[in-house]
């Protein structure tokens, strides 16, 4: 892992992990009932996939992390360093309390979508620098074939 991908991951893992301790036993009610943050374990995914599963979800994640990195060593710009360092702390937060407590502690509450995390929003935005990235590089690379 190049040093901006390991830098931001790090920076990402801290803030994750950090917040989780503060938020762990705080409810706070931030704008009224739109958002919140609400401690909550979760055992499953995203969306709360595969509950109950944390020896999978934890094999999953390594074999994600692994082919990411694999993937990652085909880019070599800051956009791309910037998406894969957020991809890398957020899964690497997720990971960690897999490991740790046996869930991911979520506390992140928009309306009624389902209760996320930093690491969740981390993971989100890299993967949409990454597609900007990947669109940019298809408009030059058409421009540039012409």
């Amino acid at each position: 892992m190049n040093k901006n991908r390991f830098i931001i991951s790090i920076i990402i893992l801290f803030i994750d992990q950090l917040i989780k301790l503060i938020i762990q036993n705080n409810n706070i009610n931030i704008i009224n009932k739109y958002i919140s943050i609400i401690y909550v374990k979760n055992t499953g995914a995203a969306f709360s996939i595969l509950s109950g599963n944390n020896i999978l979800l934890i094999i999953l994640s390594i074999i994600m992390f692994l082919l990411i990195y694999y993937i990652s060593k085909n880019y070599h710009d800051i956009l791309s360093d910037i998406s894969f360092g957020l991809i890398y702390g957020g899964l690497f937060g997720n990971l960690l309390d897999r490991i740790i407590y046996g869930y991911v502690r979520d506390y992140i509450s928009v309306i009624s979508f389902p209760i996320f995390n930093i690491a969740d929003m981390s993971i989100v935005i890299g993967v949409i620098l990454l597609i900007i990235y990947e669109i940019k590089e298809e408009i030059h690379n058409a421009n540039n074939s012409k």
